[in-house]
This record gives C-alpha cells, structure tokens and sequence, in this order.
C-alpha cells in the first residue's frame, strides 16, 4: 500500500451557515473518487453554529461562563485535578474540558464540538458526492490525550464512508496462531496521519489521505460510535481521586449479604487467605483488646450455622470487643464502627459478609457469616 497525505491549503476562515462542501472543492479541486478527507472538527462546529459567547477578558466571569458551558457539555465527570476536568460528553467521548475549545476563534466565544459529529460527516459526504462529483470518505477529527502517555493526537470523532475499526479477530497470524482481540481504529490512525500536514498553527484545517482507499461504497458505515467503549468495560472509568470516593462511599453504604445461596469451588463462603488479609489490614486501626479471629472449630462453626446451609460450607469471623471494660454507649460504637470496617475490608476482597448472633456461651460480642 502507498500512501500519500496531501494538504487543503487556502480554505480560510470558516464563519456559521458556511458551505463547507464547497469550500472544500474549491480549495482542491484535485479531489479524486476513494479520497479520504480529514475534516478538523472545529470548521464543522463553526459552519453548524456551535459556538457560543463568553467574556473576552481573562477573569472569574469568563471563568465562570466557562465553567457553565462545561457542565452543560457535560454527561459524566471522570476526573479533576486542579483547573484540570475530564469528562465524558454527551456523545460518549472521554476528553479534557469537554473538547470546549478557545483557539483560533475570536477571544469572545468558544468553540464546542458538533453535535452529532456523524451526522456531519454523513452530511458532508453527501453533499460532495451529489452537488461535486466527489465521491470521498469523510473523517471529522479532533485533539485528544491519551491515557499513560503524553502528547496528544487527532482521533476520529465522527465517519462516513468507511468502516472505523478493521476487526482482525478470528485470523490467523504467519505462526498460527488466531487472533482474538485485535482491533485497529483505523480511523484514529487516518486521523492522526491528516494531522501531520494540517499543524495547529498554519490554518490548514482539512488534509486529504489518498491510497487507502480505492473506491468508497455507497454505505456511509455505522460511523465513529462504534469507538465508544462502553463504561461498564472500561477499567479506568474514573480519576484516582473519583474512584476512591467512589469506594468510600459504597464502604459507607455497605448492604448485609443475603443469606449465601451455593458454595464456593472449595466447599467454603470465602478464601481464608483473602480473610486473613482483610483481618490484617485493619488490624492497626481498632481498638485495643477487639479481636477478629477466624472461627475454624467445627462445633463453633455449628453453632453460627446459617438456616438451610451446612455450616461447614460458611467461613465465620467471631468479633470480640475489648474485655473488663463496661460496655458503655462509647465502646459500643467504637465497637460497631471496627466491625464495619472489617466488613469493609471484606468488601474489598470480593467476600459479602453478614453480622449474626453469636453462640451461646461463646466470649464473642458478635459474629460475621462470609
């Protein structure tokens, strides 16, 4: 395959209600059918009206129109450090501000992205085949950051004309062996290459990529959503910050486990070694004399069966608060407070935990059924 990435020069500023299908042929006439076009997505937001008003001056009230704008932009917050916010958009991006962008747009508006950056591209793609002959690929493109790595990058924000992802799994590689998860985005990877003759600087806003295509179908493509992961796959949905006060916030509000329903694949509720460890990790912030200790005698064991499950397949913790003390309101509470902390710690590790009574005669204030 030879590529060649040719740049759009002498477009120009782009101003609401602006014809950008025209615009384009007029700068490059050159256009060929199988042509891949990269469109900067920010001339689209401009032809489409995205853009709204802010004050010029640096200062808390552009600050604060600034920060309006963001939250309306807004679907799910990610992350925040500092002025720093990344957030999922209302179109399922993950990016910093919300792609709310202030360059090369007059000091008194800002710039948001398309609304339905597919859309525009779908809509771009038409009107260059059916009022200019073109029968070219559209990618509508933007500057994101990447996770782990610095730098940015352009990616595909919205396609038509071709497919975003080239699905490799279910081939074989030279060595045999078949591809299960390989998915290029190849549409990112066109998108970066455009960027590389547009700059940031030199007001080349559309790059064309000429090669990788040898005709287009009439199917504009499911477009560029299919990129979207979704938030249940992702393992890094949240900021460091955000995930742990996510976590905080389900250890404050931590269910009972419902009565345990089939045992694990070694017969018992929970590892004992995953229970040690939760033992451990609070073992410096309780109250001196409380003691959890794993309930491993049988005939204990017995006596804090659950109705309908052998004991025998339920792992037990007897919780022992300190002794000779008088069990007032205050040694109650600090009591309840270390054993939901355990519970906590048990959360942590996978393993749902229940408070029972104790058995009778036992020397424990309480018990927890894993």
């Amino acid at each position: 395959m030879k590529l060649e990435i040719l740049p759009v020069l002498g477009i120009g500023d782009v101003a609401e209600g602006d014809d950008l299908a025209a615009m384009i042929t007029t700068a490059a006439p050159w256009l060929r059918d199988g042509d891949v076009l990269i469109v900067t997505s920010k001339i689209v937001s401009k032809a489409e009206g995205r853009l709204v008003d802010v004050p010029a001056a640096e200062g808390p009230e552009r600050d604060a129109a600034r920060e309006e704008i963001l939250t309306a932009e807004t679907a799910r917050p990610v992350a925040r450090r500092g002025p720093v916010r990344i957030v999922q958009t209302h179109h399922g991006f993950v990016m910093a501000s919300a792609g709310i962008d202030a360059s090369n747009v007059d000091p008194s508006r800002l710039v948001l992205l398309p609304k339905d950056p597919d859309a525009s591209a779908r809509g771009l793609r038409a009107a260059l085949r059916e009022r200019h002959g073109a029968d070219v690929a559209v990618i509508i493109s933007d500057t994101m950051g990447r996770p782990w790595r610095n730098g940015l990058t352009d990616v595909a924000l919205g396609v038509a004309g071709l497919s975003a992802i080239r699905d490799h799994r279910g081939e074989v590689d030279p060595y045999g062996n078949e591809l299960s998860i390989t998915q290029m985005a190849v549409v990112d990877e066109l998108a970066g290459a455009g960027e590389l003759v547009k700059g940031k600087r030199d007001q080349v806003p559309v790059a064309v990529v000429r090669g990788y295509l040898n005709t287009t179908g009439s199917d504009d493509g499911s477009g560029a959503t299919v990129l979207v992961r979704d938030a249940e796959l992702d393992l890094f949905s949240l900021g460091t910050a955000e995930a742990r006060a996510s976590g905080l916030r389900a250890a404050a509000t931590l269910p009972e486990a419902a009565t345990p329903s089939g045992a694990g694949p070694d017969g018992t509720w929970a590892d004992p070694v995953a229970v040690a460890r939760a033992i451990a990790a609070v073992a410096g912030v309780i109250a001196p004399g409380t003691v959890f200790s794993p309930a491993t005698h049988e005939e204990v064991r017995d006596a804090l069966a659950i109705p309908d499950r052998p004991a025998t397949a339920i792992a037990m913790v007897l919780c022992t608060a300190p002794e000779g003390g008088t069990a007032t309101a205050g040694t109650l509470v600090r009591f309840g407070a270390d054993l939901h902390r355990l519970r906590a710690a048990l959360a942590a590790e996978g393993i749902e935990s229940s408070v029972v009574a104790p058995p009778v005669g036992s020397t424990a204030t309480a018990a927890l059924a894993l």
